[in-house]
């Protein structure tokens, strides 16, 4: 396995930066997720380590070697595509072996190699039938079995598991998180489903627009967003946003907003230089930190409730605070029964509020 390198990489496309000056390293044998919206640059990013585009400008390392203008049969490197590409014509172990028999090796040993590896995927059985002939799981095993059947310094995957069903995901998900810890393959997967990422990697690289927005392990991400934009995007529920006018008195944070309590905070010189630039500051709450509260101290927020959906394990309830005040939502584990319209309050913990300045960055919590 082998270290992957982006040098401050950018790919325009006519006057469209697609990547816009990106830098970031994989570790030899880390699982490093790009996860984005569509048209983010997670694709091309990868693309650029595939060598299947070439960066307008930087550098893309594997190990110590500058691959920036390598043809892609010359980076050592295996890819398993979001359509699978598998040939219709060729029974699996033909297709799992096409690796190696545009390298020129013998009938006999790539076949066998085949199916070694067909054997490890739980697919050994299968390796006479059509793509046609096997299910969408078994298609996704076929795939990872052909870039697994030549040994790859690096391993690119291209949301592999997006055109499986939620059960076969799940299952194709844990598959491969074994997979990859036990053969400790360098692997750079892209996704736009954070539930994968947060699942799969040991580190992720959240991109918008072009370039990364924040560079850190799972729960990293999760606790201390970077920004709203991460904040919003990671979780499912997404972390609850709302504006507030910040004020500093007797020393300590005061915040205030419709229909929303929040007990005075403790200050910190990172507080004061965001207050300096502007009095609005962004209030987040992961909705797992909100639970159904009495009366209306300190740390509640208020409204009418809008929707309560049961998940089974979970309910997750949704209020409305009225005007053009975004909605809350909370993850309760409460199997009360709630009337629409309701008025609700929901309670929090002051220690689990996030703070956000005018320019949607994250201002580190007192002590961090």
């Amino acid at each position: 396995m082998a270290s992957v390198e982006f040098q401050n990489v950018t790919k325009t496309f006519n006057s469209f930066n697609a990547v816009a000056d990106v830098s970031f390293s994989v570790g030899d044998g880390e699982f490093v997720c790009l996860l984005g919206p569509s048209g983010c640059g997670k694709t091309t990013s990868l693309r650029m380590i595939a060598g299947l585009e070439t960066p307008t400008s930087g550098k893309v390392l594997i190990g110590d070697e500058d691959v920036t203008h390598h043809h892609p049969k010359d980076r050592q490197i295996s890819m398993v595509f979001q359509d699978y590409a598998l040939y219709p014509h060729m029974n699996l172990a033909d297709n799992i072996a096409y690796p190696l028999k545009v390298r020129g090796e013998a009938v006999a040993k790539r076949h066998g190699r085949a199916k070694e590896v067909a054997d490890v995927l739980k697919i050994g059985h299968l390796l006479d039938r059509l793509p046609s002939q096997i299910s969408g799981g078994q298609q996704q095993r076929t795939s990872l079995a052909r870039a697994l059947v030549y040994p790859s310094k690096v391993y690119l995957f291209d949301e592999p598991l997006s055109n499986l069903d939620a059960k076969l995901r799940l299952e194709a998900r844990g598959f491969l998180n074994h997979l990859q810890r036990d053969m400790g393959m360098t692997a750079i997967y892209v996704t736009h489903d954070q539930a994968e990422a947060m699942a799969l990697a040991t580190r992720i690289a959240v991109m918008d627009q072009g370039k990364i927005v924040q560079y850190a392990s799972p729960i990293e991400i999760y606790r201390r967003p970077s920004t709203t934009f991460v904040a919003n995007f990671v979780g499912n529920p997404p972390m609850n946003l709302v504006e507030v006018e910040a004020a500093q008195l007797e020393g300590q944070l005061q915040l205030r907003a419709d229909g929303i309590s929040v007990s005075a905070l403790p200050m910190s010189d990172a507080i004061g230089k965001a207050l300096a630039t502007s009095p609005k500051l962004t209030l987040g709450i992961r909705p797992e930190h909100l639970n159904i509260g009495a009366g209306s101290g300190p740390n509640t927020i208020a409204g009418e409730l809008f929707a309560n959906e049961n998940m089974g394990p979970e309910s997750l309830v949704t209020i409305e605070r009225g005007g053009d005040n975004p909605r809350v939502t909370a993850r309760i584990f409460i199997d009360d029964h709630l009337d629409i319209g309701k008025s609700v309050q929901l309670g929090f913990d002051s220690q689990h509020v996030h703070l956000f300045d005018s320019t949607g960055h994250r201002i580190p919590a007192v002590g961090e």
